[in-house]
C-alpha cells in the first residue's frame, strides 16, 4: 500500500480523533543531496551505510524465529513473530513518537479526510510511557469534559491501557458520534484516578479563526490556530488579508491548546510574517547537518505582533512561537509551552504497515533545541485559578457539611470563580461553603439542598466551561491585547 497525501494528512491531524502526538514534515528537506520528504510523502530515504552482517546479527534473529515457530509448545503465528521483533527494535529507541503500526492498525486510520472527523477531538502522546493529553481542541468533546494538557489515560472504558501503543490505545478511544467513552484519568496534584465520560461527536477541520477588538480607539486583530493542517497555511493567509484591509493595529496569533501538525503549514504561515534577516526554524539531520528556512519577506510587518501559548502549544506550535520570539523580536504571552523538539515521518514498508519515525530535531532561529524544556514567554500570565479546576467526582454519596477532600476542594474554586464565595478553597465543607452551594442552586433551578450531588457538580462544570470560552475572562488574551494598544 503507497502512502498517499491522505494517508499522512490523516496521521496529521489525529489530534481530531484523539491524536498521536508528532509533527510531520512535508517539505523538502536538505537540499538536492538527500530529499527525504516532498508534498507530504517519503520519495528517497537515502541509502543506508549501516552494513548488514548477514552471517552474525541476523543470521541470529532467524535461528531465534525458527526455534520459536518450529518448537515453541504451542502453535504460533509466524506473522506475528515478526511483527513483535519490528515492534521490538522500535521500542529500544525509547522515542515515545517513533512507532510501528501493523498493516490492521495503519488500515483503521486510512479513512478518507473529508470535512470533518468522529472523536473526542484531544491530541494525544506517550510521555514516560504514559498516554497523555496534549492538548484538547478548542470546544471538542474532550474540552467540554474538562480534560487537560498532560492528564495521563491510565484506563478506557474501565479497562487499563498497560502493555497497549499509542496507535492501539487511540483506536479504543475513537469512536462513533454520540457513543460514550469513560476515561480513568490521573491528573497531577490529585491522588485519586478521575473518571471521564466523553461523549464522541463530529469534529471539524477549520483550523483558523480571525476576529477584531477594539481597545482604546485600536484595532486589535486576533488569529487562532488550533492546529496546523494542510489548509492552515492558505486560511491563514485569507484571514490575515481580511483583517489587514480592516487597517489593523496590531495582531495577535493565539495557538494555546494547539498540538501541532503539518511543518510544510507553519512554514506557509511564517514565510508571511518573518522577514528574512534570520532562519524562522532550522531542521537538524543525525550528522548535525542544519538546512535553515528564511523567508523572502523584506520587512516586518508595519504594525506590531503578539503570541499567545501555553502547555498545550506543542512542535508547530512552539516552532511559530519560538520564531515570533528569537527572529521577529516579537513578545509572548502565557505559560512555558509543552517542549516537542522533533519531527516525524511516516515509512511505508511495503505491505501496508509503516512506521512513523523521528528524522530530525529542529531548532529555534538562534539554535535552541527546546525538547522537554518548552519555549518561555516574555510576559508569563497565568488564567484565573478556577481555569484549571479538576471534575468533580460525586459518587454515590454527595459532598456534604463537614467534608473535608479534594472534591470538596475542586467544588469551592469552581464556586469562587462563578462568584459565589465560599470564603475559603482548602477542602473543608464549612458553613459558608454550603451557603454558596445553595445560592448556586437556587441561580441555576435546582433543589436547594447544600450539598453538591451529581447533577449540581455537573452544572457547575458546565458553567465553569461557559465562563473559560468567555473572552472577558481570559486573561491571557487580554493581557496580549493590551500590550498591544498601548
Amino acid at each position: 500500500m503507497n502512502l498517499t497525501k491522505k494517508m499522512l494528512a490523516l496521521l496529521i491531524v489525529l489530534s481530531m480523533l484523539v491524536g498521536a502526538g508528532g509533527m510531520y514534515g512535508s517539505m523538502a528537506l536538505f537540499g538536492n543531496e538527500s530529499k527525504y520528504v516532498q508534498n507530504g510523502e517519503v520519495n528517497e530515504l537515502p541509502k543506508t551505510e549501516t552494513k548488514i552482517n548477514s552471517d552474525g546479527e541476523f543470521a541470529k534473529l532467524q535461528k531465534t524465529y525458527e526455534i520459536i515457530s518450529s518448537r515453541y509448545v504451542e502453535d504460533v503465528d509466524r506473522d506475528k513473530l515478526l511483527e513483535g521483533a519490528i515492534q521490538g527494535m522500535v521500542k529500544t529507541l525509547k522515542d515515545p513518537y517513533s512507532v510501528y503500526m501493523d498493516e490492521e492498525t495503519a488500515s483503521q486510520f486510512t479513512q478518507s479526510l473529508d470535512s470533518s472527523f468522529e472523536g473526542i477531538g484531544a491530541e494525544v502522546s506517550m510521555v514516560d510511557g504514559k498516554v497523555t493529553i496534549v492538548a484538547p481542541f478548542k470546544d471538542s468533546p474532550a474540552e467540554k469534559a474538562g480534560l487537560k494538557p498532560n492528564d495521563q489515560i491510565i484506563t478506557i472504558d474501565g479497562k487499563s491501557v498497560e502493555g497497549l501503543d499509542l496507535y492501539k490505545a487511540v483506536l479504543k478511544i475513537r469512536g462513533e458520534k454520540g457513543s460514550v467513552v469513560t476515561l480513568g484519568v490521573k491528573r497531577s496534584g490529585v491522588n485519586d484516578v478521575m473518571p471521564i465520560k466523553v461523549t464522541r461527536d463530529e469534529i471539524p477541520i477549520e483550523t483558523v479563526y480571525s476576529d477584531i477588538e477594539e481597545v482604546k480607539g485600536k484595532k486589535i486583530g486576533v488569529l487562532e490556530i488550533t492546529s496546523f493542517s494542510e489548509k492552515t497555511g492558505s486560511d491563514f493567509k485569507k484571514q490575515l488579508t481580511e483583517l489587514e484591509k480592516e487597517d489593523i493595529d496590531g495582531l495577535v496569533i493565539d495557538v494555546r491548546g494547539n498540538p501541532g501538525g503539518y511543518l510544510e503549514a507553519v512554514d506557509s504561515i511564517l514565510r508571511q510574517i518573518i522577514p528574512e534577516n534570520k532562519p524562522f526554524v532550522q531542521i537538524e539531520d543525525r550528522k548535525g547537518n542544519k538546512e535553515r528556512y528564511v523567508s523572502a519577506l523584506k520587512e516586518k510587518k508595519d504594525y506590531p505582533i503578539v503570541g499567545l501559548i501555553d502547555k498545550g502549544s506543542a512542535s508547530a506550535s512552539e516552532i511559530l512561537a519560538a520564531a515570533l520570539q528569537e527572529a521577529g523580536n516579537y513578545d509572548l504571552v502565557g505559560e512555558k509551552s509543552f517542549g516537542k523538539g522533533t519531527v516525524q515521518q511516516s515509512i511505508d514498508l511495503g505491505d501496508g504497515s509503516n512506521i512513523k519515525l523521528t528524522l530530525f530535531k529542529w531548532l529555534t532561529p538562534d539554535g535552541n533545541w527546546i525538547h522537554k524544556k518548552g519555549v518561555k514567554p516574555t510576559f508569563e500570565v497565568k488564567q484565573p485559578e478556577y481555569f484549571y479546576t479538576n471534575p468533580i467526582a460525586v459518587e454515590k454519596k454527595a459532598l456534604e457539611f463537614d467534608m473535608n477532600n479534594e472534591q470538596v476542594k475542586n467544588a469551592q474554586v469552581m464556586l469562587n470563580g462563578l462568584g459565589f464565595q465560599t470564603g475559603r478553597d482548602d477542602g473543608y465543607f464549612d458553613e459558608k461553603t454550603q451557603a454558596a452551594v445553595t445560592a448556586f442552586q437556587r441561580a441555576n433551578n435546582l433543589p436547594a439542598t447544600g450539598k453538591v450531588d451529581a447533577k449540581t457538580a455537573g452544572k457547575m462544570e458546565s458553567k465553569v466551561i461557559d465562563s473559560i470560552r468567555d473572552e472577558k475572562n481570559d486573561v491571557q488574551r487580554k493581557t496580549a491585547i493590551e500590550l498591544l494598544a498601548k
